[in-house]
């Protein structure tokens, strides 16, 4: 597209970019059409009638959005190289940043920036990929059946993982097994369009979901595997076999070793080498609060406030549990978006906590407030409650796991502490 770029947002608007006019439940991007115009947009696409007649460079469609998601999808089509898709239920940034990692070891690549997966994201995504790539890669978000399905046709992967399936977004897709039928919506697109899946043999809901489909390129401990890769220990950091050759990895968590096996796999499947691919994810580093580990004073801290689901939940308290240090605490918030389960849901993972861990354990925000807990377990309403009592006490020489849903910001946790 030259040097022309898409934007949906004026303050981020730079010369020659075409402005599409987006609504959500409280804008209306036809509103600032007019700046877009002032401000170097070389076009706007808007659907508003009323404001049409302000100027020749306003383009008037039915709808913005479904213009920006076509336009998005016939760019894809003019794009020669493979496009790398994946969802999952946790851990999709943290892969697609490694497998973005170990393909730009060899190759020219871009990916999704950040978390823009959703319906507006993936087009963005695929609009700024450039005909002089290698590789693209998309990652693709979904809350809800039938998301996933109707991405996948926009972007067109050639090639598909997903990381895992989780107790992510339980109440839009309805429980457990909506949310394995709804991320499964990408093994049906590549399915039905031939194309090759990624797939962790290890992971046994992942096999059964593929059924007998045969274009696979498969990873695992398995010597019949594709790529034989091996998890040695994660204490904290995940260190892991592959082939003959020990990566030592930057990320915290046994749950990480998915997410970086199938990076190591995809690097293997485009001929990437062994050395290429080992300094690749051993010199990636997490950040924006996804299983960090920060020094803060005397203390040690796990932060992994980025979101969190019952899974996701599991797997850090699983992986705290096994660390060996002695003086740990404990700072659980909220789970989001669980919607009837959220009750039982909250309860599993205190009773969980609870049997594994004898004190220093807050838990924050009001659905683990309502749950039923031992009487040396904190609880605390709101995080000003916890301020409140965290103030007047002092933590040190500590390992501290700090997790919780986006909204609950518990990376506020560490300017008290």
């Amino acid at each position: 597209m030259g040097n022309q770029s898409i934007c949906t947002d004026t303050r981020k608007l730079k010369k020659n970019d075409i402005y599409f006019a987006l609504k959500g439940e409280n804008f209306d991007g036809n509103k600032f059409a007019k700046t877009a115009l002032d401000n170097g947009a070389s076009y706007c696409i808007i659907d508003d009638t009323s404001i049409k007649s302000l100027s020749d460079k306003f383009i008037l469609v039915k709808n913005t959005l479904e213009a920006l998601q076509k336009l998005a999808n016939h760019h894809r089509k003019q794009l020669t190289y493979p496009i790398i898709g994946l969802t999952g239920s946790n851990g999709k940034t943290t892969t697609k940043e490694l497998i973005y990692n170990v393909l730009s070891s060899n190759y020219k690549v871009k990916a999704t920036k950040g978390n823009l997966n959703n319906h507006i994201g993936v087009p963005l995504t695929l609009l700024s990929f450039t005909e002089d790539l290698d590789f693209g890669i998309v990652e693709i978000g979904a809350n809800h059946q039938k998301e996933i399905e109707f991405l996948s046709a926009i972007a067109e992967p050639d090639f598909g993982l997903i990381t895992n399936f989780g107790k992510a977004h339980l109440e839009g897709f309805e429980g457990i097994v909506g949310v394995i039928k709804g991320k499964s919506e990408l093994y049906d697109y590549l399915k039905a369009h031939k194309k090759t899946i990624f797939i962790n043999k290890d992971d046994k809901t992942q096999v059964k979901q593929i059924g007998n489909y045969k274009k696979l390129s498969t990873f695992g401990s398995g010597r019949d595997n594709n790529c034989t890769l091996t998890f040695i220990s994660a204490n904290p950091f995940v260190y892991l076999s592959y082939e003959d050759v020990v990566i030592k990895s930057q990320l915290i968590g046994s749950y990480n070793y998915s997410n970086i096996a199938v990076a190591a796999a995809i690097g293997k499947y485009f001929n990437v080498s062994k050395n290429d691919i080992k300094q690749s994810i051993e010199t990636y580093k997490p950040d924006n609060n996804r299983s960090e580990i920060k020094q803060l004073k005397s203390n040690e801290i796990i932060m992994d406030a980025y979101n969190a689901n019952p899974t996701s939940m599991l797997a850090a308290l699983n992986n705290f549990k096994q660390l060996e240090v002695k003086n740990k605490f404990l700072f659980l918030g909220d789970m989001f978006e669980l919607g009837k389960s959220s009750s039982k849901e909250h309860q599993a993972i205190v009773d969980f906590t609870e049997s594994h861990f004898d004190e220093n354990i807050y838990l924050i925000g009001e659905n683990f407030y309502a749950t039923r807990t031992k009487k040396n377990t904190l609880k605390f309403s709101s995080f000003q409650d916890l301020n409140e009592v965290l103030e007047n006490k002092s933590i040190k020489d500590a390992m501290i796991l700090i997790k919780g849903s986006r909204g609950m910001a518990l990376e506020r946790i560490l300017d008290i502490l």
